[in-house]
Formats: structure tokens, sequence, C-alpha cells
């Protein structure tokens, strides 16, 4: 099955290339890894008044199904996923972040989050990552995208 998507941009906003010795499948669970994933980051309020606040950051990963369409890719759905996933190639995911902070009475606030493409590529131990931002503020830049994924393919295998 093709797991790229055919709106990808022909231009993205990043590309970095790593060594890698691992494969395809070794990519995409670390993918599924990181759906869920949270952290704090320190941003403008979302009513534009400029205060500092801390925000919580969530990370919703999906995957690209049949060239057209993206399906979540998480710990539940990652063995039917992986049922087609060559050693090399190329795979096309969407990872879609979620912000939210509390405000004076301590209830949770959600606010426009961002969302990215991201292309990986294996070629002869070469990983190729290229990251758009496709919706939202630009309240998370390409890079860190990038980092985050390359962090928890580190983090899963220590050879890479």
């Amino acid at each position: 099955m093709k797991r790229t998507y055919h709106q990808f941009p022909q231009k993205p906003e990043l590309e970095q290339k790593y060594n890698f010795k691992a494969d395809l499948p070794y990519i995409v669970k670390a993918m599924a890894g990181m759906d869920g994933q949270f952290g704090t980051f320190i941003t403008d309020t979302p009513d534009l008044k400029g205060r500092p606040i801390t925000a919580k950051r969530t990370i919703d990963v999906e995957i690209t199904n049949k060239r057209t369409d993206f399906t979540s890719l998480n710990k539940y759905s990652l063995d039917s996923i992986l049922a087609d996933i060559d050693n090399e190639g190329t795979i096309d995911f969407r990872v879609i972040l979620k912000y939210s902070f509390l405000d004076k009475k301590y209830d949770r606030v959600p606010f426009k989050g961002d969302s990215f493409y991201v292309r990986t590529n294996l070629d002869n131990n070469v990983l190729t990552l290229k990251v758009h931002h496709i919706e939202g503020m630009g309240r998370t830049e390409c890079s860190r995208i990038a980092d985050t994924i390359v962090e928890e393919i580190r983090r899963n295998a220590p050879d890479v």
C-alpha cells in the first residue's frame, strides 16, 4: 500500500538527513510511540495580549492511508499498519499539536494548535526528514518537530 500523501508540498520548510541503521517499520514504531506524548512550553496567551504563559502541548500522530487521507497511528493501530510497511522507502505522517493552558481558576483552556506534514524517506541507511507546517499559529517550529522525531528514534535505538 502506498503511504505517501498526494498533496505533500514540493518545497517543504525543512529538510534534514541522518545516518540511520534501522528500517522503516522501526520508524513507524517510533512515530506511534510519540502519539499521546505531551510536554510544556512557554508561549504568548492566545488572546493576543502577549502575556507569556506555560502551555501544554499534546502530540497526535497520523499516517497516510491510500495516498489521500490519514489514519491514526498509535500503539493500538500499530500492528495492522506494520503489516504493509517495507524496510526502505517513503512514508508520510501528519503530526498534530494540541495546545492548552490553565486559566486563573485552574481550568484547562484549549487553543489553536499546529499541524505538520512529515515525510520520512529511508534509502541505503540515510533517513531524510521533510517537515512542512500546514496549519496553526506556528507556536512550534518545523525544526522542533524533526528534533522530537530524532530524539524518539534515538531513545529506542542506541546505534542510530
